[in-house]
């Protein structure tokens, strides 16, 4: 049998369809765990990949979605053996040698820190039991699937990648707007996940064919590895008990025929979809769509977990202000562990109008492999700017790389051998664009032509370990023209030479160039004008300094890289010239809250309390933040991670409050229960809308995830509830939700009920009977203000 990587890519390729929604079909019940078939009814699961093989499957998914320690703890072995040698069975009975058997790898249903309570690597063991149980079944590759949360899919790519030997290939789920439900975006996880080094990326679960084909066009756009489309059979609906979708096997084929036109090399479907559909999506697409192999976009991205910065089309401003050299505050900073005023100096840069922020924790004192995981993992908590790890510490760089949900610079490896065999193998396998420094064991050299020779040899180093020249960026060197007249224009030619002869990408700290001049911002400022107009793609530099933001702002004007000026006519039209941008030391309460600074927003609500009630602070300062973050997430311009970071904060102030308060009866709006139903373990959602409707004044009774219906209905009787929020992630749990709501209208017909999830849309809430459905935890605050409304 050739191997899946000697033809993935290079013609078509078909997935198998939905599992659990056919099961579902096959008499799996509401709430009963799938996975569990493959020792309780493996003739049924068997019978299903035999179907599947029959309507032309080039791969089929072993039954192991959700199959990981947290739901059958102890069985993971077992059953994923179990699951992987049915494939097998399946494949020697249909005669289809030629198929792959692929170990379906789903999400763990929590979020990872510091958004919820999974810690990274315990995410990473999580799916590591599951692969290596797989690998050693015999499984031929693993497809991560449903993925939601970048961060996610990192532990999850990285547990296969340093567990087994396998292909892997992975698909993630979008929201109506393109993003992840943590905010990514297509264009921010292809280039993480092709940093990884995964073999396919794609799209799967959430819509039908005809809503993907916006998320698929980006994903063409952008990825340079085969791309996988498998959607849902239209959208779902509940009739009698039955989850059933609106898309029959024909239409379906139809438009994953568009979808196949759109540069797709592998496709198959989801929830819905059976071996019918699959075999009529085969046939109309092998009969009307030349296949058409990827092309390497050859594009140098940066990103974090929701932005994406581009090295090439404009110069990318790089804050340097979190890097100790010569700033005392700083070293002071890090001494004492003051993480609050490193995030103020992100911040800062940020609003500044920084692309990029370079972090260097390097003290000779300090453990820099831990304080750059903790500083790394905090910065990201608060923005969204992609990061460039800087340090000449290998250690200290893997740390950083393993802990970062994207791909960062990562600042620097040289000429010297020594150099590239400790930093290379960290690109290659965590993937980063690398600044190359234009120095080697002989020194810095005096002349372009020596920094340039050395740029090729690190080009070429590279490209050994098979990292493409779009992810090195070529360091000139800035050298102080004080000691050297001649530096600055060594460094622009090397600079030009980079761009014309190397087709390269180029970084310069900026304000090296001025070290024992007065005034040194006039000609920091000046060479960067030249050094931009030479081809500069980088700059490391103060984006508070007034001076540097005239040059590169004057620049971008100048040379149509802003759009009608208006970047500049925001920064400068209400004076003549812009006041220098201040570095601030201090946020309000409001403003600590919307940035998710938790420890600034206890300190600035103790300094309230001194002259203004707590009861006055949460009314006027706390709810109206929360209120903004709020509005923001619900218009797109702020993302799940900020949201909680904010909801974060605004329980750190609470709790200030409440201790002033000591004794004092705290009023609440009311009480809510949480639930996620009967057999489903996944509780993202519901930690989300627990978090955010404690914040905004309501007690909330969790009662967890697996909730059987009697549960929640004999709560909901005796504590007297008005509203119960119920959560499902997977298809097949739909029918306990819908069973509990009949319950609760039955037994206590004055609950309301909202519901949310994944696999739920408004019109299937209505056909389950829920009085309410919340696309999102804001949606869910909003509703309980309604329905609470005529008590407050």
């Amino acid at each position: 049998m050739k191997s899946l990587r000697s033809r993935l890519g290079k013609e078509w390729l078909f997935c198998d369809g939905g599992t659990g929604t056919s099961l579902q079909a096959l008499g799996l019940a509401g709430g009963e765990l799938p996975e569990r078939w493959n020792q309780t009814h493996p003739d049924r699961i068997r019978a299903l990949h035999e179907d599947y093989l029959k309507a032309g499957c080039d791969i089929i998914n072993t039954n192991t979605f959700g199959l990981n320690t947290l739901k059958f703890p102890g069985e993971v072995e077992s059953l994923t053996a179990a699951a992987v040698h049915l494939a097998q069975e399946a494949k020697e009975r249909t005669g289809r040698e030629d198929a792959y058997i692929a170990l379906d790898i789903g999400p763990t249903g929590k979020l990872l820190k510091p958004m919820g309570d999974l810690d990274f690597e315990e995410a990473v063991a999580l799916f590591a039991e599951t692969i290596r149980a797989g690998a050693q079944a015999g499984a031929d590759l693993v497809l991560i699937e449903t993925m939601s949360d970048s961060y996610e899919s990192k532990a999850a790519v990285l547990a296969a990648k340093e567990n087994c030997s396998l292909p892997v290939l992975i698909t993630n789920i979008y929201n109506e707007n393109g993003k992840l439900m943590t905010g990514g975006t297509p264009e921010t996880v292809v280039a993480m996940l092709e940093g990884l080094g995964v073999d396919a990326v794609g799209v799967n679960c959430g819509f039908g064919p005809q809503e993907m084909i916006p998320i698929v066009k980006r994903l063409t756009a952008c990825a340079s590895v085969p791309v996988i489309v498998n959607p849902n059979a239209g959208l779902p609906k509940q009739i009698k008990g039955r989850t059933v979708y609106d898309l029959g096997a024909e239409d379906f084929a139809q438009t994953m025929v568009d979808i196949a036109k759109l540069g797709v090399q592998v496709v198959g479907g989801c929830c819905g979809t059976t071996p019918d559909y699959i075999k009529r999506a085969r046939e109309l697409v092998l009969k009307h769509v030349p296949f058409r192999p990827i092309e390497p976009k050859h594009r140098a991205v940066i990103c974090s977990g929701s932005q994406l910065a581009e090295i090439g089309p404009k110069p990318l401003l790089i804050g340097e202000r979190i890097n100790p050299t010569g700033k005392k505050r700083l070293k002071q900073a890090l001494r004492e562990h003051d993480l609050n005023y490193i995030l103020q100096q992100g911040l800062a840069q940020e609003e500044a109008g920084a692309d990029v922020l370079d972090v260097n924790i390097g003290l000779p004192e300090l453990d820099e492999p831990a304080m750059m995981a903790e500083v790394t993992t905090a910065l990201q908590s608060v923005t969204t700017l992609p990061l460039q790890l800087d340090s000449s510490d290998p250690e200290a760089l893997e740390r950083g790389m393993r802990l970062y949900n994207g791909k960062p610079m990562i600042n620097s490896v040289n000429g010297k051998a020594e150099s590239m065999a400790a930093v290379f193998p960290l690109i290659k396998k965590y993937g980063g664009v690398c600044v190359g420094l234009a120095l080697d064991e002989n020194g810095i050299p005096d002349s372009a032509d020596g920094r340039i020779a050395i740029a090729k040899k690190i080009y070429a180093k590279a490209a050994e370990y098979g990292i493409a020249p779009e992810d090195i960026v070529i360091d000139g060197l800035a050298m102080t023209v004080s000691s050297d007249s001649r530096s600055a224009l060594i460094t622009l030619e090397t600079i030009r030479r980079v761009r014309d002869e190397l087709q390269g990408h180029s970084i310069l700290g900026v304000s090296n160039i001025s070290f024992g001049l007065p005034q040194r911002q006039i000609i920091n400022a000046h060479f960067l004008t030249l050094a931009m107009q030479d081809g500069l793609s980088c700059a490391i530099m103060n984006p508070n300094n007034a001076e540097m933001m005239k040059s590169v702002r004057a620049y971008m004007a100048l040379m149509d890289l802003d759009e009608n000026c208006l970047q500049y006519i925001q920064a400068y039209s209400e004076q003549e010239t812009a006041p220098p941008v201040q570095t601030k030391t201090a946020y309000t309460l409001s403003q600590c809250i919307q940035k998710g600074l938790a420890e600034q927003a206890a300190e600035a609500t103790r300094s309230k309390l001194a002259t203004t009630d707590g009861l006055t602070l949460i009314n006027e300062e706390m709810i109206p933040a929360l209120d903004l973050v709020g509005k923001g997430f619900e218009k797109g311009t702020i993302f799940l991670p900020q949201l909680l970071m904010a909801a974060e904060a605004a329980k750190a102030a609470f709790a200030v409050i409440k201790e002033s308060m000591a004794g004092q009866p705290r009023e609440t709006k009311g009480k809510v229960i949480l639930a996620t139903v009967k057999g489903d373990i996944h509780d993202i959602g519901k930690n989300i809308v627990k978090v955010m409707l404690e914040n905004y004044g309501y007690e909330v009774i969790d009662l967890g995830k697996d909730v059987p219906p009697e549960t929640i209905v004999q709560t909901a009787v005796d504590q007297q509830i008005k509203l119960v929020g119920l959560s499902a992630l997977m298809t097949t749990t739909v029918v306990s939700m819908e069973e509990t709501i009949k319950m609760l209208h039955t037994v206590k017909p004055d609950t309301k009920v909202v519901v949310g999830g994944a696999v739920l849309t408004e019109e299937y809430a209505e056909m389950i009977h829920a009085d309410a459905y919340a696309k999102d935890a804001m949606a869910t605050v909003r509703y309980a203000d309604q329905v609470f409304g005529a008590d407050n």
